[in-house]
């Protein structure tokens, strides 16, 4: 018997698989609502709005001096960890991402 190596080859399980996943299309259509979860967490009072009162906050960061690893960066003004000096010039000390 002759076989046509051009066609698509069907078997069984492809049949099935067709058919559960029409019917998993039309169980997700069925178990879809219009109800939505909210968290309780994630209502307005989380949310800062640009240009609210701040002056009632606290910082809750604890700020480190700077360390005798790391340095000033004069062009972006950050402190880094000595390993991503890139240039020194007299005092002033370039990190590598304002040397690029």
């Amino acid at each position: 018997m002759a076989t046509d190596y051009d066609a698509p080859r069907r078997s069984e399980t492809d049949d099935m698989a067709e058919d559960s996943l029409d019917e998993l299309k039309a169980r997700r259509n069925e178990a879809q609502s219009s109800v939505v979860d909210v968290d309780e967490s994630d209502t307005a009072e989380s949310f800062e709005l640009p240009g609210a009162d701040l002056s009632g906050e606290e910082l809750t960061v604890k700020v480190l001096p700077k360390q005798a690893d790391e340095f000033t960066c004069a062009s972006c003004f950050l402190v880094h960890h000595r390993s991503r000096l890139a240039e020194t010039n007299g005092s002033q000390y370039i990190c590598r991402d304002c040397a690029a």
